[in-house]
């Protein structure tokens, strides 16, 4: 998103911070979430698998500590090289956000609404790329849609989740809540996101888009599932939607740079 249109394809840089994005980030990310929700995992039925996450066995998990940190030495010094120190401020808030999240006693992800809230870290992948490729910052406005975006789509996963994470004891705003005011919540994010690209941004066609699925979680909250859990099937169906519009979304994002710049 904040590359634009800008052609990347043959800088060092673009192609090392895609791959730290995708596979060492990552790995700190989820690897880190996959070792404090072992519990939790072993009762969700859409966990160890390819489209919904790994789980993994004990061994695997304690391995998984070295292996984070080791993967994350060789791309530290190139970050130090190219970005110089202020990557380490960075390096520090993602290693904070993660330590809030998955703290075994205060952690956020039992504690709502933190545990939506924090998923705003994520931004600083906006802040990585612009530093990375040598070009501006994305305006703020890009920024809050970036953080509402993360938000519910963390609590569609929470949705997802409620019936494991209920037999494991886990508190989230999901099961605090329930399924139906949690869809509730998911559209009227999306109506703000909504909002926001249409007056900040001026484009249609995403607002629609986005106004669709907020139309979307209040059919599904009052007249479909409402309260009953999602099959696998249809929650296989779901995320595989989901990522084939994340794709299209992200060659859009190249070729057509819609969220870069506020227009007046």
């Amino acid at each position: 998103m904040p590359l634009g249109h800008w052609t990347a394809f043959r800088s060092i840089s673009f192609w090392t911070g895609l791959f730290y994005v995708l596979f060492p980030l990552g790995l700190v990310l989820y690897g880190v979430n996959d070792i404090a929700d072992a519990e939790a995992d072993r009762y969700n039925p859409r966990k160890g698998t390819f489209l919904f996450g790994s789980q993994g066995a004990a061994e695997q998990l304690t391995a998984l500590r070295w292996q984070i940190a080791v993967v994350q030495l060789p791309f530290l010094i190139f970050f130090l090289v190219v970005i110089g120190p202020r990557i380490l401020w960075w390096l520090a808030l993602l290693l904070a956000a993660v330590g809030l999240y998955n703290a075994p006693r205060f952690g956020w992800k039992a504690r709502p609404p933190l545990d939506v809230l924090i998923q705003a870290s994520y931004l600083l992948i906006f802040v990585l790329s612009s530093w990375l490729n040598g070009i501006a910052q994305l305006p703020w406005q890009t920024f809050v849609f970036g953080a509402l975006f993360a938000m519910h789509s963390h609590l569609f996963g929470e949705v997802m989740d409620i019936a494991p994470d209920r037999i494991a004891g886990r508190r989230t705003t999901a099961t605090l809540i329930g399924a139906v005011q949690t869809k509730v919540v998911m559209s009227t994010i999306l109506s703000v996101e909504v909002a926001l690209v249409f007056f900040a941004f001026h484009n249609v066609l995403i607002a629609v888009f986005l106004g669709a699925g907020a139309l979307w979680f209040v059919l599904d909250a009052t007249l479909l599932w409402r309260n009953h859990a999602y099959k696998p099937g249809e929650m296989r169906l779901f995320m595989w939607a989901w990522n084939a519009a994340s794709i299209a979304v992200i060659y859009w994002d190249w070729t057509a740079a819609p969220l870069t710049r506020v227009l007046t």
